[in-house]
């Protein structure tokens, strides 16, 4: 097991204050040393900020990419690697419209877009609004050719229902004036050590979950040593973030608990097991805590996917008792804003539904069309094939701007 990131949480401020953004580095960098004494690598140190339309205000919008581009090379001066933006804002239509032109503008610098969640003016009413899943679609439709391969929407997703907090990116952002920080690992291998010799389903998971409280604890107590005169430790995102081999592969684990290949019947049970080993889990919770699957970031599921054992549709089906949502889907370049947006939807009625968070990070490939094989060259990523969207655009009520609510499941 690794740590993904530790991720510092903070107002920057507009213009760039530097010296919060040096006291950033400075703790992330003696936050690095306290866990590889331990023994965790960490692979990246990372910031997180308030969304970006309360930080630059609505006048400066059009200041966004100048800012995203300037807060890049500050960010190599400190030893940050990697810096989230936070989502654009309903309240802030044009928000939306400026993303494009930011990534463009910088690296490493991630950003979202707020779809559904709590209503500002009604807080106990959550909402889907219509507009602004289709201003995120618009987004990845205009990100896709921004690099040949389709990469730059690596730094945009989607967002439905996604709280403050999260430490991984792209959902990470700030909601105070107070900098705090949290962890994200890189945990799928517990998961695969667990099941891979279990004759049965409690025998692998009160393993894992022993893991997880052994780690978990000790990762509390190495966070908690840091807060003296530093800032709040929100807790540990859990979910089981994988890497690019079988070892750290999540989809080898659900193949371990039995499922012939993970996308037949039985997986979306194993991703239940999986996500409620988690909760079961004595430890500080913050963020999505669950089964996470990023298609080209797990060696088996893009290999399921190159099969076409494993669709986007399972996937979102596997969403309803995961963690994060649909992430790193590789999907044909010609795809519309028209054809992303029901698969937005879905995702948001699913959130709010079942009162949980999800994001979409979705990857039109240039020139690619379903069944092509994916080419890009990053460590992080296993290579696949560019997955079928089954999508044309709806037409009307669905089709309209309305926002409209969507309650919780009732109780019975």
């Amino acid at each position: 097991m690794k740590i993904r990131s530790v991720t510092y949480f903070c107002n920057p401020k507009y213009p760039l204050d530097e010296k919060s953004l040096r006291k950033a580095g400075d703790f992330l960098s003696r936050a690095k040393s306290a866990y590889e004494a331990a023994g965790y690598e960490v692979q990246t140190t990372r910031l997180a900020t308030i969304p970006f339309p309360k930080l630059l205000g609505e006048k400066h919008l059009d200041e966004l990419p100048k800012f995203a581009n300037g807060l890049s090379k500050a960010m190599q001066e400190v030893g940050v690697a990697y810096a989230s933006l936070g989502p654009a804002l309903p309240g802030t239509p044009k928000s939306y419209q400026v993303i494009p032109e930011a990534v463009a503008a910088s690296e490493n610098i991630f950003f979202g877009g707020m779809m559904a969640g709590k209503s500002g003016r009604k807080p106990d009413k959550s909402l889907i609004y219509m507009e602004q899943v289709k201003a995120c679609a618009e987004v990845i439709v205009k990100c896709a050719p921004i690099d040949p391969d389709g990469f730059a929407n690596l730094r945009f997703a989607a967002l439905a229902n996604v709280g403050a907090g999260a430490p991984f990116f792209p959902a990470a952002y700030h909601d105070s004036t107070t900098p705090a920080f949290a962890i994200a690992v890189e945990s799928a291998d517990l998961a695969v050590d667990a099941f891979n010799n279990a004759n049965a389903i409690e025998e692998g998971r009160e393993t894992l979950i022993v893991q997880i409280n052994k780690h978990g604890k000790k990762l509390a107590q190495i966070s908690n040593s840091l807060v003296s005169n530093s800032p709040k430790f929100l807790g540990i995102d859990f979910s089981f973030a994988p890497f690019p081999d079988d070892a750290h592969s999540l989809g080898n684990a659900v193949e371990k608990m039995g499922v012939p290949k993970v996308g037949l019947h039985g997986s979306l049970a194993a991703a239940a097991i999986l996500t409620e080993a988690i909760e079961r889990a004595d430890f500080p919770h913050v963020g999505f805590n669950g089964f996470m699957q990023p298609i080209l970031e797990d060696s088996v599921l893009a290999k399921r996917a190159a099969e076409g054992t494993l669709t986007v549709k399972d996937a979102l089906l596997y969403a309803t008792v995961c963690g994060t949502g649909l992430d790193t889907i590789p999907l044909p370049g010609n795809t519309t804003a028209e054809e992303l947006a029901p698969l937005l939807l879905d995702l948001c009625a699913l959130s709010l539904r079942l009162s949980k968070p999800l994001t979409a990070r979705l990857m039109p490939v240039p020139g690619k069309k379903a069944g092509d094989a994916t080419g890009f060259d990053f460590a992080f990523f296993a290579n696949s094939r560019v997955m079928a969207l089954e999508s044309l655009p709806m037409s009307l009520p669905l089709s309209g701007d309305d926002s409209f609510s969507l309650r919780p499941k009732a109780g019975r």
